[in-house]
């Protein structure tokens, strides 16, 4: 499937940016870190967007706070849903397991990751074991996005995985 050229970027010359979108159920936390990390660390080789199955209509302030402590502003971000963002994309990559057994059929052409990772706002404790818990999560996105950028300034498309596929409800 070929894609329309993209605008040039800050990747290679030439290079059209593999257009990403990071899937969790509430787009107020783990999707939001994974946009912005993926955006400020693939320098122009990612077009990065989030999504969730159900928006929860808010970012969580201790997402925009521990992304700021690496230089990322997600502050203006806002809590979307799949229909709010522009498809198709090359590489749908889901972060909850809910989000994957709910793989709408829109994503269904895309190339299909799953990084299942914990929600930190489920965390119990106080507002400092959160916070870490909210860092643990955002430096595993980190480590898993700068894994993708390596593939990506490598010649390769992050495309390897399977296509997505519906569960069947039984």
């Amino acid at each position: 499937m070929s894609r329309p050229r993209a605008r040039q970027t800050g990747g290679r010359p030439g290079t059209v940016p593999v257009k990403v979108l990071f899937v969790c159920t509430g787009n107020a936390a783990r999707s939001q870190m994974a946009e912005g990390l993926a955006t400020h660390l693939g320098e122009g080789l990612i077009e990065a967007y989030s999504a969730g199955t159900f928006p929860a209509g808010m970012v969580m302030a201790h997402a925009v706070a521990v992304m700021e402590e690496r230089g990322i502003d997600i502050s203006r971000h806002y809590s979307k849903g799949l229909d709010d963002v522009p498809g198709p994309f090359d590489l749908v990559i889901t972060l909850c397991d809910s989000a994957v057994q709910e793989c709408p059929a829109v994503l269904l052409d895309a190339a299909h990751q799953h990084w299942s990772t914990p929600d930190p706002s489920f965390v119990e404790g106080g507002p400092d074991e959160v916070r870490e818990a909210f860092r643990r999560v955002r430096d595993r996105l980190e480590s898993q996005i700068a894994a993708l950028v390596d593939e990506l300034r490598t010649g390769g498309r992050g495309d390897d995985a399977a296509p997505c596929r519906r569960k069947s409800r039984e």
